[in-house]
């Protein structure tokens, strides 16, 4: 599994120019998932501390302590491989129905955490708007181990 996360001021998806997600203060999230991700590479850590504490200091606080809100959007172009020919190969992003089940799952497990979780429309072309702040944007990647 790979995300994208960006730390945002305010963020939304639209589908065919309607809005289907929209947060405030939180996290952006675009998720790609590979064929071989399994529910132990679900399991992210809301703990990271990217935003600031109520004193102002940078870095100390977590998504959850600012009761921040998170935006979902499938991502499988994050498993394009462009290092051979003119098109990006997405030889190693699951299949559409295997992702999508992962992905449903992935978002079931944020919402346990009782904070606002919007998302995309999956298997849509979307349109995110992102209003990266600061800007913080990590690369999260979480590999199955082989077996």
């Amino acid at each position: 599994m790979k995300i994208v996360l960006q730390r945002v001021q305010r963020s939304q998806v639209s589908v065919n120019q309607h809005i289907v997600g929209q947060i405030n203060q939180g996290l952006t999230l675009l998720v790609g998932i590979s064929p071989t991700d399994t529910d132990a590479e679900l399991q992210w850590r809301l703990e990271l501390r990217l935003f600031r504490d109520p004193e102002g200091n940078p870095w100390q606080a977590s998504i959850q302590d600012i009761q921040g809100e998170i935006l979902v959007v499938s991502q499988f172009t994050l498993y394009g491989d462009c290092r051979k020919g003119r098109r990006p190969s997405f030889s190693g992003s699951a299949k559409p129905d295997q992702a999508e089940q992962i992905y449903e799952k992935f978002v079931a497990f944020l919402r346990q955490s009782g904070l606002k979780i919007e998302t995309g429309q999956f298997g849509a072309m979307m349109q995110v708007e992102i209003s990266n702040d600061g800007p913080v944007t990590l690369l999260l990647e979480r590999e199955a181990k082989p077996a």
